[in-house]
């Protein structure tokens, strides 16, 4: 008799564990992709205090929004930017990547250090299409530092949406600040 009350007692705080761990992770808040697309921290670059870079910044229009039909209809985009180093011999850096909504309100920076592109690489941060916080004028602005004039880091974002048998998809280009 007293096994079978400790079983049941067992089971009994089991489901009650159960149920609890099943509320919690209900209310929990969903996690957004796009925030960490990469491991920033594996592309950190340490700079030298001396260094002989030049420095810039551009700007990247993004539309994570399109009006469709009225203005009060939205559609909404999934929107890739990419940081693109055109050099086949030089490796760049980005110094930081300030997302800002449509009012000009900062959402969110990607990243705190500066990182690196090798030669010819490209990465990417993905705004999700059900992220809704950068409206019709999200941007981009982009700090960079480059080792000659001669190879300017490119940005340019490609937004698209596809619902039932329709698709949209656009692009847009940086331009240097």
């Amino acid at each position: 008799m007293i096994k079978s009350k400790q079983g049941l007692m067992g089971k009994k705080s089991c489901l009650v564990l159960l149920i609890l761990l099943m509320g919690l992770s209900c209310t929990e808040e969903k996690k957004v992709s796009h925030l960490d697309p990469i491991n920033w921290k594996k592309r950190y670059a340490k700079l030298p205090a001396n260094d002989t870079l030049l420095k810039g910044s551009s700007y990247l229009s993004i539309y994570s929004s399109i009006y469709d039909g009225t203005e009060k209809t939205l559609h909404h985009l999934t929107a890739t930017a990419s940081m693109r180093n055109v050099s086949v011999t030089d490796t760049i850096y980005i110094f930081k990547a300030d997302y800002y909504n449509t009012q000009g309100d900062l959402i969110r920076t990607y990243f705190d250090n500066p990182i690196y592109l090798k030669p010819l690489e490209t990465i990417e941060i993905v705004i999700d299409q059900d992220d809704k916080y950068g409206g019709t004028g999200a941007n981009f602005v982009f700090d960079w530092a480059v080792t000659s004039n001669e190879h300017e880091p490119i940005f340019e974002a490609v937004m698209i949406s596809t619902t039932g048998q329709q698709g949209i998809s656009f692009t847009t280009r940086g331009i240097k600040l």
